[in-house]
């Protein structure tokens, strides 16, 4: 890793570690939401971004997630025992749900995924015997560790961004293994991935997994964050949400979800001095932004890099003539 990016990422986190002292509960309820529509939009961003799989679904993961997290520690037991048994039911729900996608692609998967998202809702809100319904869940207790509590705002803040900061890592070295290349592969070209002896059928599968346990470990921050949960809050329009976060930020770009879940989330927050108007210019601003930069904010960089800093091509061939010629 160059040393100006190690040094900018030590930066943000030291500002994301300062930024909410001293800060009213409100806003630092708003910073705990980005951190966690963060790591729902690094799971879509795996899924859509590195390995090209249409998913419009990732706010039922993170309902599956957040449900399953309730239920258990209602009935007494640890957030900790509770997350890795909703990680693991998201894990084998977004492997299923990634067989369609072995048959389908496009916007037919899209439409296969907006269906699976529809049936988690209509579950969620007529299965009243378990989840309550449309009156959901409440109470649930946020995670005790002995000396440390989590009980107020602040101490939740700093335990969800230790949080993202592992599921950060992790998913750093998920891109970046041979399974990273083999999810860039199959968004390039499933055909010539199989070729080169991809096992696309696995990835794709692989890929739908990973982003789904994402979504859950999303959804478990959120029932101690809000500490209510009901249907309405996993619905359509929050997978649309998350996916505008990934396209904001930057789809197939590693810090694209911290970006484009920070536009989504805290954008509004601060245009809220125009009161009435800030819906619409917040809207407006995203519509420009995806016309005149489709690949994501974080593809701004790129463009001005290479307007006045081009980097230099030595074609393959001509360096290969070159020592064929000594």
């Amino acid at each position: 890793m160059r040393r100006w990016r190690l040094f900018a990422i030590v930066l943000l986190l030291l500002a994301a570690i300062l930024l909410p002292v001293g800060q009213k509960n409100y806003l630092v309820y708003v910073l705990t939401s980005w951190l966690i529509f963060t790591i729902a939009a690094m799971g879509l961003n795996l899924t859509l971004g590195y390995a090209g799989q249409i998913s419009l679904a990732q706010a039922s993961f993170m309902a599956i997630g957040a449900y399953t997290t309730a239920l258990i520690t209602l009935a007494g037991w640890h957030w900790v025992l509770a997350l890795p048994i909703g990680l693991a039911l998201c894990f084998a729900v977004g492997l299923v749900l990634g067989y369609p996608a072995l048959r389908v692609k496009g916007h037919f998967l899209a439409f296969v995924t907006l269906a699976f998202n529809t049936l988690v809702f209509l579950v969620l809100r007529n299965e009243e015997w378990l989840t309550g319904g449309t009156y959901g869940l409440s109470g649930m207790p946020r995670p005790d560790f002995g000396l440390f509590s989590t009980d107020r705002q602040l101490p939740f803040y700093y335990f969800t961004l230790g949080i993202t900061v592992v599921a950060a890592l992790a998913m750093w070295g998920i891109v970046r293994s041979p399974w990273g290349r083999a999810f860039k592969a199959l968004r390039e070209n499933p055909i010539r991935a199989e070729s080169l002896g991809v096992d696309t059928r696995r990835v794709t599968l692989l890929a739908f997994a990973i982003g789904s346990a994402y979504g859950g470990l999303a959804g478990a921050l959120v029932t101690p964050l809000v500490q209510f949960i009901e249907p309405g809050s996993f619905g359509l329009a929050h997978s649309l949400r998350i996916l505008l976060m990934v396209v904001v930020g930057g789809a197939g770009y590693f810090f694209g979800p911290f970006i484009g879940a920070a536009v989504v989330i805290l954008l509004p927050e601060v245009l809220r001095f125009t009161e009435g108007y800030y819906l619409i210019i917040y809207s407006a601003l995203v519509i420009v932004m995806l016309v005149f930069v489709p690949s994501g904010l974080i593809g701004i960089w790129g463009r001005v890099r290479d307007r006045f800093w081009p980097r230099q091509q030595v074609r393959g061939d001509m360096a290969e003539g070159a020592r064929l010629q000594q």
